[in-house]
């Protein structure tokens, strides 16, 4: 076994190796799937619209942090499996969360959406996944390299197949919470929103 700072060489390889990806995600993601997706999201809030976030795994707690976001914007903003969440209708929007574009609940959830009437934005590597050719919008974060034998989520889970430390879907996870921090940033600016009025509706009883 290696001691001091050989250690660590996996965690520097595993540090460049995001930060590289970090600092090019900028230029990979396409400025007109964002400008569409902002663009629905001001609409619906404009209107009032439901907003349902949905995600498995890594991917469904960035989901939960970009609703809580939405909430502080001012959005009817929900996710899916909450006891709290209404039902959606024609016009909401459910944005949907999956690397591979196959998780079974998420691709459940966008076919569910789509069949009340609702729009579904979807947010994966994979442009021709099931996911994405459910979608009314579709923005590709990139990250995700291959897909799990095992697309269910919770499938994954019981039989124990977990997926290594840092490639695959890390990636694509860490790149989607950058995104949908900058989503935030955008709408503050579209809307008018400044941080001490977003400050007003932060949890008090934490």
């Amino acid at each position: 076994m290696s001691s001091g700072s050989e250690n660590l060489r996996g965690f520097y390889s595993a540090m460049g190796e995001i930060l590289s990806f970090l600092e090019d995600l900028k230029d990979k993601l396409n400025k007109a799937e964002v400008d569409k997706m902002v663009g629905m999201l001001v609409e619906a809030w404009g209107w009032g619209k439901i907003v349902l976030i949905v995600g498995a795994g890594r991917s469904g707690l960035i989901g939960r942090a970009f609703a809580m976001r939405l909430m502080h914007l001012g959005f009817r903003t929900y996710v899916v499996g909450e006891t709290i969440t209404p039902a959606i209708g024609p016009n909401d929007i459910l944005i949907a969360i999956s690397g591979s574009g196959s998780t079974a609940i998420v691709v459940t959830a966008a076919e569910a959406a789509r069949k009340v009437g609702a729009k579904v934005i979807a947010i994966t590597s994979f442009r021709d996944s099931p996911l994405a050719r459910l979608a009314d919008h579709v923005v590709v974060v990139p990250g995700r390299t291959k897909t799990a034998v095992e697309q269910d989520y919770f499938s994954r889970q019981i039989l124990g197949i977990h997926e290594p430390l840092a490639p695959l879907g890390t990636l694509f996870e860490l790149g989607t919470a950058v995104f949908l921090d900058s989503v935030v940033a955008e709408l503050m600016y579209r809307l008018g929103k400044s941080e001490v009025e977003m400050k007003y509706r932060h949890a008090i009883i934490e």
